[in-house]
């Protein structure tokens, strides 16, 4: 399969802020300052420049969105799609506005601190494979809940799946032509379903997903850990 030059990437911010117990959607909520979103954008723009943009949000918060920018001066080029029912139909309808053949990334608007190493990785993955998952190794013992009784499991047979997720876009767009099933987490879920085997590349562990309000928290502490190591000793 010849690999598309074109790159682009599904930024799905479609959260309402119920998890936070804020009136604010979890994506605008400031992070050393900033919506989390514009990090998460800026993540992007900052590893290649040359991947295009899509952030998938709610028509009724377009307007906050955009005085948001205002506020931040933050003008960066990028298109709109407008979230649907489930995250599904949000990366649907993101997938829209992608005409031409390229290698897509989906990512939860709510990863801001996802590594330029990652995001390379998958999208470079995804041009030889199809596809690219990135994932980590998971540090707790887990156990599986069975009726009423629970098995421990081999924890290095499992691991965690991060964003962003990369395919090529005849791959993604050929299986988001499928009929919305409850058991669609994320896009690898989708792909595989269509009998796609999925590639993993390694996360980074940094790469969270903020969902509580403590996860800001942490979250602030790993962005001013990620910002010291990028400031030179002085001599």
């Amino acid at each position: 399969m010849e690999a598309p030059n074109k790159r682009y990437v599904i930024i799905v911010a479609g959260g309402n802020g119920s998890r936070m117990n804020t009136p604010i959607p979890k994506q605008f909520l400031r992070l050393d300052g900033r919506p989390i979103l514009m990090h998460t954008i800026d993540k992007f723009n900052e590893t290649d420049s040359a991947i295009e943009v899509i952030i998938v949000i709610p028509a009724e918060q377009v307007s906050l969105w955009d005085s948001l920018c205002t506020e931040h001066n933050f003008h960066k080029t990028l298109k709109i799609a407008f979230s649907g029912e489930s995250r599904f139909h949000s990366v649907k309808n993101g997938l829209e506005l992608i005409t031409e053949p390229a290698i897509i990334g989906v990512h939860d608007a709510a990863r801001p601190l996802v590594s330029s190493k990652t995001i390379i990785a998958a999208y470079k993955a995804a041009e030889m494979y199809g596809n690219a998952i990135p994932a980590v190794p998971i540090n707790d013992s887990i156990r599986q809940i069975e009726s009423t009784r629970n098995i421990a499991l081999d924890r290095s047979r499992y691991c965690a799946i991060q964003t962003p997720q990369c395919f090529h876009s005849d791959i993604l767009k050929k299986a988001y032509l499928q009929e919305y099933r409850y058991t669609f987490t994320d896009d690898a879920t989708v792909v595989e379903t269509m009998g796609e085997q999925i590639r993993l590349v390694d996360g980074n562990t940094e790469n969270i997903k903020i969902t509580s309000p403590k996860d800001i928290f942490i979250a602030e502490a790993l962005l001013k850990s990620e910002n010291q190591t990028l400031i030179p000793p002085k001599i």
